[in-house]
């Protein structure tokens, strides 16, 4: 049996184990580089020990300090939640820690976490939907720490990024409610989304184009990504007159088409026989909705899990790979349907 008192360190394990330091230091954060058994053999000797790894030591040691920070622009959206899941996946079984923080869709106030990320020395940081834009793309260069934009994409020498292909997306959602029948077909966007908003609306007008059906900028609003901006939206939308009014719907995310659902059960309009409603990222609310709704999906997880990996690669000197970009796929549920015909 072995003696707890007497094993305190890496050292001692290695010595009990009879293996090296770095052999020790990766079995204890789970690396495929060691063998299941002696893994094995080295965390038993561990637990026997109550041994447990010094974040303090190990950032003496190596220089870092083994925590990423992640800004979001809000801690209320799920799909941050589902994107930092797959951050804290990928980061927990490398041994790093997350911190993460809120911009509150604020700029400034992104670029301010941002620079307290730094100065408190984290190894990589996460942007989900970042409000920055190119204006401070100089800014970020000169910090010299790994930085991952998620759901965003600014080209510059130092910047790295994980999204969707949004404009063949929301072409893809556009399609298929023309396939549908539909012509008078509107988009509820995201003032706040910068990029993703524009590539969204990208793809719905470039379907449009395709169908050889006329722009209308009247069916093309604004919305602030949440539920309460659909519903504003779809309130908005119903003061033009009933032969003008969209018969279906692309909305930037699942929040707002939430909104729109419920904007028009107060106004005794049914989904789908009267609007047809898509919205985009599948949150698990979309398809508790009601009706259940169609939507553009997201592989949020692993967007998160990517961007991370991302982060890991340009701390061990790979800077091959600027940018992912996922495919999207179309999930069909009851929020859709042809036109109602009218007399």
């Amino acid at each position: 049996m072995t003696d707890r008192l007497s094993i305190v360190s890496i050292k001692d394990i290695a010595r009990a184990a009879n293996v090296s330091h770095s052999t020790v230091s990766r079995a204890l954060r789970n690396s495929s580089l060691v063998r299941t058994e002696t893994a094995e053999k080295i965390q038993r000797i561990a637990r026997e020990a109550n041994f447990r790894v010094s974040a303090v030591g190990r950032s003496l040691a190596t220089g870092r300090t083994f925590s990423i920070g992640v800004v979001v622009t809000t801690v209320a959206d799920p799909f941050m939640a589902d994107v930092v899941a797959g951050i804290e996946e990928a980061a927990n079984a490398c041994g790093y820690s997350v911190t993460l923080a809120s911009s509150k869709m604020d700029p400034e106030r992104e670029m301010k976490l941002v620079q307290s990320f730094e100065e408190r020395r984290v190894d990589g940081i996460l942007i989900i939907a970042s409000r920055v834009g190119s204006v401070y793309l100089s800014v970020l260069a000169e910090m010299k720490i790994p930085i991952v934009l998620i759901n965003s994409y600014h080209p510059g020498e130092f910047t790295y990024s994980v999204t969707v292909d949004n404009v063949a997306a929301c072409r893809s959602a556009t399609r298929f409610l023309i396939q549908l029948g539909h012509r008078k077909i509107g988009f509820i966007g995201n003032k706040y989304g910068a990029q993703s908003n524009a590539g969204r609306q990208a793809g719905y007008r470039q379907a449009l184009d395709d169908a050889s059906i006329s722009f209308r900028p009247e069916l093309v609003l604004l919305g602030d990504a949440r539920v309460e901006g659909g519903f504003q939206a779809l309130e908005h939308l119903l003061l033009l007159p009933p032969a003008e009014a969209p018969t279906a719907l692309v909305c930037y995310n699942d929040l707002t088409a939430v909104g729109v659902l419920n904007a028009a059960y107060r106004h005794k309009i049914v989904v789908p026989d009267d609007l047809s409603v898509i919205g985009f990222d599948d949150l698990t609310i979309a398809s508790y909705a009601i009706p259940p709704l169609t939507t553009v999906r997201q592989p949020k997880h692993e967007m998160g899990r990517v961007a991370t990996e991302i982060v890991f690669n340009l701390l061990a000197g790979s800077t091959t790979e600027k940018s992912y970009t996922f495919q999207t796929d179309l999930i069909l549920r009851d929020s859709t349907a042809p036109p109602r015909k009218r007399d």
